[in-house]
């Protein structure tokens, strides 16, 4: 009799883990395949009328990537480190019922939009963009601690030349470089020594990219800005 006892339990213990990880991966495709609205599309060329269709649609494609790390972060602040993916978050926001909809099946609970004076501590913050640095490089197989370019939410805005967005550099502190003493550093973010990474392990570890999940903020400091971010309590 125990023995039948223990062998149900094992398999409802392996049913219920098999489901969660089914449910996390459909959640995961749902938002890597989203197609937004394309009145979206118009909205966000009303506030940066210079960006082309190709680049629009790498906003929402980095808008993605954003939710995307959301859904790893399990509802830990995840900052928002886009000016023009920031913009395009809010006129999906305004699409109420659709950004419901889309919330509960990506995420199973609504995704709130914190702006950065609502934060609780600056504290907070700084670990919410470290976060952010963590996930977007581990989604583009970059390692956060020696980066060799930056994740698309912390280029796009230089790259789609966003007058009011935030610069990110690899090497800003290089007075031979041409970010000189410019915008951001992520450097400081991804902490380029003695860091630990997302598995909880030393970010020279050669697993890194084996973990998915985040396990917290690191000790290093940052000086970073950001808009905005989502998650959190």
């Amino acid at each position: 009799m125990e023995i039948n006892i223990i062998i149900l339990s094992t398999v409802i213990i392996l049913l219920v883990f098999w489901f969660l990880r089914q449910r996390k991966s459909s959640r995961l495709q749902y938002i890597e395949n989203y197609q937004f609205h394309p009145g979206l599309e118009k909205k966000l060329r009303k506030v940066y009328p210079h960006l082309n269709n190709d680049q629009v649609e790498l906003v929402f494609r980095a808008l993605r990537d954003y939710f995307y790390i959301c859904n790893q972060a399990k509802r830990k602040m995840v900052a928002m480190p886009s000016q023009v993916v920031d913009v395009a978050w809010h006129e999906f926001i305004l699409s109420t019922r659709a950004y419901e909809l889309f919330c509960q099946k990506a995420f199973g609970y609504f995704l709130h939009h914190t702006p950065t004076e609502a934060m609780s501590t600056p504290v907070h913050a700084q670990e919410g963009i470290k976060r952010t640095w963590r996930l977007a490089c581990h989604k583009a197989r970059i390692r956060p601690d020696q980066p060799s370019r930056l994740p698309l939410l912390f280029a796009i805005d230089s790259q789609l030349q966003i007058d009011d967005g935030f610069k990110y550099s690899l090497n800003c502190s290089n007075p031979l470089s041409p970010n000189y003493g410019t915008g951001f550093c992520a450097g400081d973010i991804g902490c380029s020594s003695g860091c630990v990474g997302d598995s909880g392990s030393s970010s020279g570890h050669s697993g890194f990219f084996d973990g998915a999940g985040d396990s917290g903020g690191s000790g290093c400091g940052s000086s970073c800005g950001s808009g905005c971010g989502g998650g959190g309590d």
